[in-house]
């Protein structure tokens, strides 16, 4: 949400920073939106003025007898109190109207972020790792022997239609064993403090951080109006929602493991084969609420820990810094760890870790107040996945694989797996 205090002080670099988005100049609009707003509510104040001044007379000429003057000061108090309701009313319209455009207006790329269209515009800013040379053609983790039995489509689909999946077995316990060493890391080496939420939201949670309303379709909302989350991100950052924390509680940063629901609209066609992207998946999220001054040291101590995971799994990757082109809605920089897939022979996206400035913050009113005193100002928000398990299973499976069709699992694992190091081509953990 922007401040429309900063617009009025700066309409061109505003609209400047939208057009490096490829969004279309508003600024004139919306001041225009904003001068008829603060006219009415003028005008309101000033024919509340004159109505307390004709009241007032009102009662002077009733005391001196002055029964002419005395009706025509009650019949003008009499207007001027519609002629206030009515401007009021066009006063609040006008409001909401105004807060409805700015709630559809992206956030504004910083200054660092590269320009550009789309994904291919995105620059590489580190890479960890080297492809395996497997010496044979390398399947996708769907195709491997030892995972297909435990990876069914067909009866998830049986259940529930497409972009969905029923993990069973060792495979199932490879994924929970991700997720347990994603959060043990976070908390233990992290100081994550883990949260376990709920997955449904009021609207105004999903509004906060930017799901809506423009991205309705992108999610799916129960018949009683409540929203299944796309991340646990909404979840996390709304704890502070409408509140005024002092200075020595941030920063605060979060972790949950949830499941994830999004509908993937507008992704026909894409990713289709495999669990790469499903309409339910889980997630584990990293979230911190920080002092505006500490925001961006605050997102790269998050990229590391994303990075540090992959590493810890011995997983290859790299990391982007996506272009103004391709950045979410509440997003001011992105950063994307793209993990390698063999199978695909080539990285794919396994976390975006970003930084909202105040951007979310002022939709959820989340405040805090410095030691010193003085006016509450709002925080920053990051998030990011750290990781998408499904994802990194993925990952995990693929880089792993055998010629013979067994996966030889990271050494990090083993602790969450009774000490078996290998999915055998049958699909048993050995």
């Amino acid at each position: 949400m922007h401040d429309i205090r900063a617009i009025r002080e700066a309409p061109a670099e505003f609209d400047a920073a939208l057009a490096r988005r490829g969004e279309a100049s508003v600024a004139a609009d919306l001041l225009e939106l904003d001068a008829q707003r603060r006219a009415r509510i003028s005008a309101a104040e000033s024919a509340q003025a004159e109505q307390n001044k004709a009241s007032k007379d009102a009662g002077a000429a009733k005391a001196k007898g002055n029964e002419t003057e005395f009706q025509r000061l009650r019949a003008l108090v009499s207007d001027k109190k519609a002629e206030i309701a009515a401007m009021q009313d066009e006063a609040r319209k006008l409001d909401a109207e105004l807060s409805k455009r700015l709630a559809g207006i992206p956030n504004l790329p910083a200054e660092d972020v590269p320009d550009g269209n789309d994904e291919a515009d995105n620059v590489e800013v580190n890479r960890w790792g080297s492809p395996r040379d497997f010496g044979f053609t390398p399947k996708e983790h769907f195709e491997i022997a030892g995972v297909a039995p435990s990876m069914d489509f067909e009866t998830a689909a049986q259940l529930s239609g497409s972009r969905f999946v029923l993990l069973s077995g060792a495979v199932a316990r490879i994924h929970r064993a991700l997720a347990q060493f994603m959060l043990d890391t976070h908390v233990d080496e992290n100081g994550l403090t883990e949260v376990n939420g709920p997955v449904l939201v009021r609207p105004e949670a999903m509004f906060g951080t930017g799901q809506l309303p423009k991205f309705g379709e992108d999610s799916y909302e129960t018949t009683n109006g409540w929203w299944l989350i796309p991340t646990s991100e909404v979840t996390l950052t709304n704890i502070v929602g409408d509140a005024i924390v002092e200075e020595s509680y941030l920063p605060r940063r979060y972790t949950a493991h949830s499941l994830c629901f999004r509908s993937e609209a507008g992704s026909a066609g894409k990713d289709t084969r495999g669990m790469l992207r499903q309409h339910q998946f889980e997630k584990v999220e990293m979230v911190s609420i920080t002092r505006p001054e500490d925001s961006e040291a605050e997102h790269k101590r998050m990229l590391r820990c994303g990075e540090d995971l992959l590493e810890r799994l011995e997983i290859p990757y790299r990391t982007v810094v996506l272009c103004t082109g391709d950045m979410g809605f509440g997003a001011r920089r992105t950063y994307d760890i793209e993990a390698w897939l063999p199978g695909q022979n080539a990285y794919r996206e396994i976390s975006s870790v970003s930084s909202t400035g105040d951007f979310q913050a002022r939709r959820m009113n989340a405040r805090f107040r410095r030691e010193g005193g003085g006016k509450p100002e709002f925080v920053h928000t990051l998030n990011g996945s750290g990781l998408a398990v499904g994802r990194c299973l993925i990952a995990v499976l693929e880089n792993g694989q055998q010629e013979d069709g067994s996966v030889t699992l990271p050494s990090a694992l083993l602790p969450y797996l009774g000490g078996k190091s290998t999915l055998s081509a049958s699909g048993e953990l050995i």
